[in-house]
């Protein structure tokens, strides 16, 4: 009897731990605060090491070092930021940055300052360096050279209270107002010794790690100087340049060999935007001047410069000398206050013509964010030192790859800024010649981006839905997919503009083949022959093979070489990885399952590669593995808590039909404890194809979207369902494709019918704001961000980028297809204002009134007319916030504000005070 007992006590104990197991928490926003995810990844280059900065959506981050020979976790270093592995990988530095308290109780931010920490990679021991500006770790690891956050030493304070004090400042050479110098600090890693050299702008060590550029600046400038310091127990100096206001921007060393090239300027003239700089070489302790091919171009203050990986080319900028300043006249006198023309430069004024290539709104973005310090690429090969331009006025846009040798697509969009305005983007594009500068005309006035073959005697583009391949030494042309039955263009576009197709993934080294994707597979064409060999098997098992491209220098493949690709199941939605041997075209996968996998990192110079795996309940975390991924091995936890939290059921795919009948698909997730039969209520988040993130894991943040285990946890169902239009009709369209995606739910016997809500931001606003029109069906809908009315929506400007919104209705997202002037019935009928007095739905509108894709009286236009109409409406205006809340206390205030409605109008929870009275503006 007493051993029944025991047995019977044990069973009891094991129910209640099993039920103290299974009973887990629903989710609530302060749980959010803790999720982490890794920023900044980094992969040494023998594959040993791995860091990031792990980073919980509130809070301080943390600094995570592993050693992938053990996937033992080295190092965690408090508030560590922005990891670097120098070269041979013995020390990882992390910014570290102040806490999180100290950012938001300190009024005076400039006061807040960063550390450096180095972890040693072997002990895991860690070094701290205070007051960091910025740094450089040698490439052996022996030398730590960093700028310290502080002003200058009292010598230096001393020479600028004399110079304060003289009374001739006529020979003082000012620098620039945002140039700042600090004294850099040199350490010696091996015997922690220092050096420090003052008042210093720029610096950089060589590849060898024995040397020091430096640039030294001075307030008054006399003692500006440009030297080269030897990294050993002598740090000897050797002055370069030794020339009052003189200054080196940027500095780049050769990735090999002991050659440096900087660009040097002289603050003698104030006007830094007319500062000629020069392109400097040092090379056998000589110093040599590299010259534009055009005698009456120059270097500006923000030209950039940089190396191929081989060290065999030189990339820099130059532009055409700027035309003089025109000065503004001033007040100087007692008759310059009444001259007409001292007054009228005073003016504030933009005029807008007629034959402006750009408006105002365009120009001035253009102007101050590419065009006023506007450079052009230019090349110095260092074996042959000769120059060529690769850009200029003509040609503005080059898409630099330094590894390129032989060709680079270059391009001009200059033609086309009228049109651009309405029509979309579209651009010339050229092949240009490494060695000389000279270009070849691929295709004009283009919507989309040609390829370009390495050796730039070829390139292709989608035209008349079939890719063409045109051989640029006699300008033929051939159609390469004409006879292949496999489809090339874009099916899922739905937009009133040129059909895309489905892109390149690349050309052999040789030029020899260019590998194009259709809508499943990839197909290598024959550059010559034009004859197609389909590599994948994707159209029979309705899967869509694509390149994984880790390397973005990469120029070509081998024909021999092995390739990963990413193979998504169209119908099912996961996501695995194969392989593919181009020598024999044969395929194998060796990452599969109901999953996401990305590979996501591969290490330089060993055979080391870094996946993650994911579902709606997996965090995605870091998997190690070599090319043959036979014996992947996990490496971090970053998030345990997920197994704490009623996260939702496995999420599903629904079936349902478009407007047009075409077959679509949505994910469901049901929310935890769902119990078959049962009817909940349920948030629909859309805004157009939505059904491909069936495996995703969801981002732990509060945004303008519902945050999904917020709510699969609290007792709702989240659906995610594709949204398809009807060019003309976009509204009409999305609204009945809604209509047959919810009812399949509710036919389903899933969602409770008079429980179900809408959340849409952007499009996905507009979508909602539109939908409520048409349907009761829906119970409340938050929307964010809506165009409201499209007849006053299309003449309005996106702040951002300063275009005229007219692009986005003719050719665009919002898919009219026609101007204002031809089709006004169309602009009226897919608008929501229109149609105010039809809306029964109760609706929460956000908008941040600094909104700059969509003008946000878009939503007061509608709050206003749904307000005349006696609806059921609230406005959320966050104050100074563009188009996605940016301020964090309010993501979190919309968070809970959004929960707030979805609980009252669909759980039937008492209303929150703010939606039952208001609030009333107080300003003290």
């Amino acid at each position: 009897m007493k051993a029944q007992l025991s047995l019977l006590s044990i069973a009891l104990v094991t129910s209640l731990s099993s039920a103290t197991v299974n009973a887990k928490e629903a989710l609530q926003f302060k749980d959010v605060f803790d999720f982490k995810s890794a920023k900044n990844t980094q992969l040494s280059e023998d594959g040993k090491v791995l860091s990031f900065s792990s980073t919980p959506y509130r809070g301080d981050a943390t600094g995570l070092v592993y050693t992938l020979n053990n996937n033992k976790l080295l190092a965690e270093v408090e508030r560590g930021t922005q990891p670097q592995i120098n070269k041979v990988a013995n020390w990882v530095a992390f910014t570290q940055i102040p806490t999180l308290l100290e950012k938001e109780t300190t009024k005076k931010k400039d006061s807040l300052k960063n550390n450096l920490v180095l972890v040693n990679t072997t002990t895991g021991k860690q070094q701290t360096f205070e007051n960091i500006k910025d740094y450089q770790l040698s490439d052996d690891g022996n030398w730590l050279a960093y700028r310290l956050d502080e002003k200058t030493n009292k010598d230096d304070e001393s020479k600028d209270l004399d110079n304060a004090n003289s009374t001739d400042k006529s020979s003082e050479i000012k620098p620039d107002k945002k140039d700042k110098t600090f004294d850099l600090v040199v350490v010696n890693l091996q015997d922690e010794t220092t050096h420090t050299v003052n008042s210093v702008f720029s610096y950089a060590i060589n590849a060898s790690s024995n040397e020091l550029l430096v640039s030294q600046s001075y307030s008054d400038g006399s003692d500006n100087q440009v030297a080269l310091i030897s990294l050993n127990s002598t740090f000897e100096t050797s002055v370069l340049i030794d020339e009052p206001g003189v200054v080196a921007n940027k500095i780049a060393w050769h990735p090999t060999k002991n050659i440096a090239a900087f660009t040097l300027g002289n603050y003698v003239n104030d006007d830094m935007r007319r500062r000629d700089h020069q392109l400097k070489l040092w090379q056998n302790e000589l110093l040599t001047d590299i010259a534009s091919p055009e005698k009456s171009w120059t270097i500006g203050k923000t030209a950039k410069l940089s190396w191929s990986e081989d060290g065999e080319r030189l990339y820099f900028e130059n532009h055409p000398k700027l035309a003089e300043k025109i000065t503004a006249k001033k007040y100087t006198d007692q008759a310059s206050l009444f001259d007409y023309d001292t007054i009228r430069d005073q003016k504030g004024l933009n005029v807008w013509h007629n034959n402006d290539a750009e408006i105002k709104p365009r120009e001035e973005q253009q102007w101050n964010e590419v065009n006023k310090n506007r450079h052009y690429q230019a090349v110095y090969h260092l074996n042959g030192k000769q120059v060529a331009q690769l850009s200029d006025t003509s040609m503005p846009s080059l898409a630099l790859n330094t590894n390129s040798r032989d060709a680079l697509l270059g391009s001009s969009n200059l033609p086309y800024l009228e049109r651009i305005m309405y029509g979309g983007f579209f651009a010339d594009y050229y092949a240009v010649n490494v060695q000389t500068g000279e270009r070849k005309a691929i295709i004009n006035d283009y919507p989309f981006r040609p390829s370009l073959s390495p050796s730039g005697q070829y390139a292709t583009y989608f035209e008349n839905s079939q890719v063409q391949l045109k051989d640029l030494n006699n300008n033929k042309v051939s159609t390469l997919t004409k006879a292949i039955q496999a489809t090339f263009a874009d099916d899922q576009h739905d937009y009133p503009s040129a059909q895309p197709g489905y892109g390149v993934a690349g050309w052999l080294n040789d030029s020899s083949q260019v590998l194009v994707y259709s809508k499943y597979d990839i197909w290598a064409f024959d550059v010559n022959t034009l004859k197609a060999t389909r590599l994948t098997n994707g159209k029979e098992i309705n899967t869509q093979y694509r390149v994984i491209k880790l390397d973005k220098d990469h120029v070509g493949f081998k024909s021999d070489e092995t390739l990963l690709l990413s193979a998504t199941n169209l119908q099912q939605k996961q996501t695995e990885i194969a392989k593919l041997k181009l020598a024999d075209n044969s395929l194998s996968k060796v990452l599969s399952g109901q999953k996401r996998f990305d590979v996501v990192k591969k290490a330089k110079h060993a055979d080391k590669y870094l996946f993650t795996e994911q579902t709606y309940q997996q965090f995605p975390d870091f998997y190690q593995t070599d090319f043959s991924f036979k014996k992947p091995q996990r490496v971090t936890n970053l998030n345990p808590q997920v197994n704490d939290f009623a996260w939702g059921q496995e999420p599903e795919l629904i079936s349902y039909k478009g407007f047009d009948g075409e077959d679509l698909q949505g994910v469901l997730i049901k929310p935890a404890g769902y119990k078959k039969g049962d009817k909940v209520p349920v948030v629909v988040y859309f805004y157009r194809y939505m059904s491909q993130r069936m495996y995703d894991f969801p981002k732990m943040e509060l945004n303008h979207r519902p945050n999904f285990p917020m709510f699969t946890s609290n007792s709702y169902a989240i659906f995610l369902p594709d949204i398809r239009f009807e060019i003309g009709h976009p509204g009409k369209s999305s609204t009945q494709t809604m209509i047959n995606a919810t009812q399949k739910l509710i036919d389903l016997g899933i969602a409770d019918p008079d429980k179900i809500g809408l959340q849409g931001h952007s499009w996905a606003g507009y979508q909602s704001a539109f939908m409520i029109t048409q349907t009761d069906m829906f119970k409340a809908v938050v929307s964010g961000a809506p165009v409201s009315n499209m007849t006053s929506a299309y003449s309005g400007i996106r702040l951002k980028s300063g275009l005229a919104r007219q692009f986005q209705y003719e050719t665009g997202q919002s898919r009219i297809g026609k101007t204002l002037f031809e089709a006004p019935e169309l602009y009226i009928e897919n608008s929501p204002v229109f149609f105010a007095d039809k809306v029964n739905t109760p609706i929460l509108i956000m908008f941040g009134d600094k909104d700059d894709a969509v003008p946000w009286h878009e939503g007061v236009q509608y709050y206003l007319a749904l307000r005349r109409a006696g609806k059921d409406a609230t406005f959320l205006q966050y104050e100074g916030e563009p188009h996605h809340l940016k301020k964090f206390p309010n993501q979190v205030d919309f968070s809970i504000r959004m929960m707030q409605y979805f609980d009252h109008y669909l759980k039937g929870k008492p209303a929150a005070k703010w939606m039952t009275e208001g609030e009333a503006f107080i300003e003290e």
